[in-house]
Order: C-alpha cells, then sequence, then structure tokens
C-alpha cells in the first residue's frame, strides 16, 4: 500500500513544502492538496516547490475541476511540472464543490468532467486533444510524457463513470463497508467496458489520528480534531440526496443516514478542525469515515482496507497534531503496512 499526505494551501507555503518534506522522509509516496482558488493558495505554484525540494514524492490536486481553469491550461501545467521534474504529478479531479460554489457557481457535472479528463490527459501525455472543434498538440513534450487522471466518486454514476474512464479511483472516507460497495462498483464498471480492474488505481483518503492510548480522552480529542470530515462528506452526500431521495437504492442508507441533523454549512470553515458546521456528525460516523487510535488500530484498519482493494491511504493531516501524525506513520504504521 502507498501512502500520501493531504493539505490545505494555506499561508506560509513554506509550511506546506516542509511538511511535505517531512512526509517523503517518513516514507509517504503522494503528496496531494485541496485546489479551491478562493480559499487557499494557488496549488500548482506550491507543487513547484515541493518537487524541488523533494526527489520521489508525486503530487496533485485532491481536487481540481474542470470549470476554475481551462483544460489546456490545467493540462499545460501538469505538463510543464512533469518535464522540469519527471512525471512526477497525478490530476485528480472531481465536480469542484467548494471551488464552485464559492466563486458562486454550481459543481460541474459528469458529462464535463468525462470530456475534461480525455483532453486533460491527452495533452499531459503529448497526444493530440479536440477542444471543441480546434485540435491542439503541446509541441514542446518530449516522448514519454504521461499524465494519470484519478477521478473522485461517490454516487453510483459517477463510480461507474470513474470505472471506465478514469486511471484511479479516489474514495474520501475510510469506512469498510462503504469501500467495499463502491470500490466493487468501480471494478465492475470496468470490467463491463472491457477493461482490467487492476488498471483503476484505488485510494482512499481520509483524517488520520494517532492518539497515545485508547482512553477515552484521547479518543474524544482525536475525534473532535477529525470530526470536520463528516461534514464535508456531507455536502456530497446532501447533493446525492436531492439527487436520488433519502432512501434509494443507488446510494447506501449507511451514506446518506447521518446527513439528516445536518442544518447548513459555511465553506469559510471548510476542512478545518473546530468546525461550527459538523457539531450534527456523531462519533460513530468520525470512528467509521476516519482512522483515530492508537497506531495498532491504524494498523489494523488499514490492512482491512488493503484487503478491499486499496492501493493508497492518503492522510488528511488538518488537525493540531500535523507533525505527530506524519513521524508516527513513518515510525511505526508506513514499515507495517506499506509494500
Amino acid at each position: 500500500m502507498d501512502f500520501g499526505l493531504v493539505l490545505q494551501t494555506d499561508p506560509p507555503a513554506s509550511r506546506v513544502v516542509s511538511l511535505m518534506k517531512r512526509a517523503e522522509r517518513n516514507g509517504f509516496r503522494y503528496g496531494w492538496t485541496f485546489d479551491s482558488a478562493v480559499l487557499w493558495q494557488e496549488p500548482f505554484v506550491i507543487y513547484s516547490q515541493i518537487l524541488a525540494h523533494t526527489t520521489r514524492l508525486t503530487v496533485g490536486p485532491m481536487v481540481t475541476n474542470p470549470g476554475t481553469r481551462t483544460w489546456e491550461v490545467t493540462a499545460s501545467t501538469f505538463a510543464t511540472l512533469n518535464d522540469m521534474f519527471g512525471n512526477r504529478t497525478v490530476c485528480g479531479i472531481g465536480r469542484g464543490d467548494s471551488a464552485m460554489r464559492v466563486a458562486g457557481r454550481k459543481p460541474n457535472t459528469l458529462a464535463r468532467i468525462s470530456e475534461a479528463m480525455k483532453v486533460i490527459r491527452a495533452l499531459g501525455s503529448g497526444q493530440e486533444a479536440d477542444l471543441g472543434g480546434t485540435v491542439i498538440r503541446f509541441p514542446w513534450i518530449k516522448p514519454g510524457a504521461r499524465l494519470p487522471v484519478w477521478m473522485a466518486a461517490y454516487g453510483p454514476k459517477a463510480l461507474k463513470m470513474t470505472g471506465e474512464e478514469a486511471d484511479g479511483f479516489i474514495l474520501q472516507l475510510a469506512d469498510l463497508y462503504l469501500t467495499e460497495y463502491m470500490v466493487k462498483a468501480v471494478k465492475d464498471a470496468a470490467v463491463a467496458a472491457g477493461r482490467d480492474p487492476a488498471e483503476v488505481t484505488v485510494c482512499v483518503a481520509a483524517p488520520a489520528y494517532v492518539t497515545e492510548d485508547d482512553s477515552p480522552e484521547a479518543l474524544a480529542h482525536a475525534r473532535e480534531q477529525c470530526r470536520w470530515f463528516g461534514g464535508m462528506v456531507g455536502n456530497h452526500v446532501a447533493d446525492l440526496v436531492a439527487k436520488y431521495g433519502e432512501h434509494s437504492a443507488a446510494v447506501p442508507d449507511e451514506l446518506t443516514d447521518y446527513i439528516k441533523a445536518r442544518e447548513g454549512y459555511d465553506y469559510s470553515h471548510h476542512g478545518r478542525s473546530g468546525n461550527p458546521d459538523t457539531r450534527f456528525v456523531p462519533d460513530e460516523i468520525v470512528d467509521r469515515f476516519c482512522i483515530v487510535g492508537p497506531a495498532e488500530k491504524h494498523i489494523e484498519k488499514l490492512n482491512a482496507l488493503r484487503e478491499l482493494g486499496v492501493d493508497q491511504f492518503a492522510v488528511y493531516d488538518m488537525h493540531d497534531a500535523q507533525e505527530a501524525v506524519i513521524d508516527a506513520y513513518g515510525a511505526r504504521i508506513i514499515p507495517a503496512v506499506g509494500s
């Protein structure tokens, strides 16, 4: 199993770079950031610094979207980084929840994501792409360039499209039941499309908080530090409920039941511990969606995720123990679980 670190690009950018360097020293192979131009600093500028100060880390957004940047600019940015640092980027893409909504726009449709994935992957790999009637190709890309595109998904149509078209699947929760359900949906769609399901890399991303022990006090603090995540996932779940209904065969009740007490969401607190809009998230959901507790609990859950076909676990590191969690993973957890 590979490991990734996920950060927000809060200033100063030097701290983001420092944490990514620390992650690489501790055995992490991927460095991810949010991509929401209003809420945080521009990630692609910071990727250049991360890549310059590391030697093996692969970087990318979790996730970008096809609405806030033109597709040829997105592809050119990735391709430029790859030309400078040697195919060390990955394009995570999705509907653009925070990036689009804080700018007063609706998240992108699946059809638009599908079109964008094809164009960005082709251009970033040195191939031709059709931009609505104009066929272009970057003349400066060297042979051997490649740009994998991984898609974030929860709903049935998005899962199907991920299996049919994406190079990887990003699932932003670490619940074992839902992971099994959704990985199966993606792999089944890949098989139905005539693809080898092993070609679709599976990345589970969720907060992780390593405690010294399993005392009630330690676990309570860890849960409070990670409770924001249930609210973030709840935004996507609310969209699914609006589309498919509260109880639908298309979406498991295990995913939708907990948002009944959700009252609203302020993106100024998005992805941050202490988010006041996530009080509705119960401890049970924190424990299911995240990984909290002593190192042994992390190892146990990560081994279970690996058995379900998960290729990478990406740690959301937005809490009060950023360095400590990176170091704990490097010292105890990655050696026990990583390949």
